[in-house]
């Protein structure tokens, strides 16, 4: 082979390998959140209790998913797990590409005020705090200016449609305008993704249809990612994709 020739076919493995390369990295970035070789058990007394045996997820930039499974099933002990509430048996987990089994808890609190938002069933909001307080919450504690934490805050809260209740703490609110605040809270730091678990369940039919339609128009508005635990099958069947958790195991619906 001609030195020309050498170095021509060393130019294009130089650019296949760039181009695998930045297609590896495009891919990576667009997975918000992961999981590979999940477990977690746990101890009663001294007998193990398994809950999870290699789970694998991964959530796209963007993504709707739910997870269904019978009541005990594992399906919020998982959302606790991608969300770095709790630490797994084994198995590894990644939030934005960084492994949160490596972070310290400052580093893992961080990032988890910046890439996730969580709503729960119940609304947990701060009863001595106004709503808009609330909301600005997680910007407080990411050190912004309170002026303009409490400015996004209203932001967000007139999205939900609670622009008119900013002054009002939690007890001054009905069951669906609490956890409208709790949606806002979670979409304030316009996270990359939200993990909510059962976010209907302490809501009247007509109620949750409306408060899971907001999460939905939310999500298309901010491209956040949506993870959401839920025993409704009707409103999971909404959703992009629908996975159910039994027996330890995630798999298709």
């Amino acid at each position: 082979m001609s030195d020309r020739a050498g170095s021509e076919e060393s130019m294009v493995g130089a650019g296949t390998a760039r181009h695998l390369a930045a297609g590896a990295a495009q891919r990576s970035a667009a997975v918000v959140v992961a999981c590979k070789g999940l477990r977690k058990i746990y101890m009663q007394g001294r007998v193990e209790v398994p809950v999870l045996s290699d789970v694998q997820l991964e959530i796209s930039a963007g993504e709707r998913v739910a997870i269904v499974g019978a009541s005990g099933s594992g399906k919020s002990t998982l959302l606790h797990l991608l969300g770095g509430l709790d630490s797994a048996t084994a198995g590894e987990i990644s939030i934005q590409g960084q492994d949160i089994g490596r972070l310290s808890p400052v580093a893992l609190g961080e990032l988890r005020n910046r890439a996730l938002g969580f709503v729960y069933q119940f609304h947990h909001l701060l009863p001595e705090f106004t709503a808009v307080e609330n909301v600005a919450m997680p910007l407080l504690i990411r050190r912004m200016p309170a002026e303009a934490a409490h400015a996004q805050a209203t932001e967000v809260l007139e999205r939900v449609g609670l622009g008119h209740r900013l002054g009002h703490k939690p007890g001054e609110l009905s069951g669906g305008e609490r956890q409208r605040a709790a949606v806002a809270r979670a979409l304030v730091t316009r996270p990359a993704c939200v993990l909510a678990d059962e976010p209907t369940g302490n809501l009247d039919r007509r109620t949750a249809g409306a408060v899971f339609e907001l999460m939905l128009q939310l999500n298309g508005a901010f491209q956040t990612s949506l993870v959401v635990v839920t025993h409704d099958e009707e409103l999971a069947r909404r959703m992009q994709r629908v996975l159910r958790l039994a027996d330890g195991q995630l798999g298709p619906y």
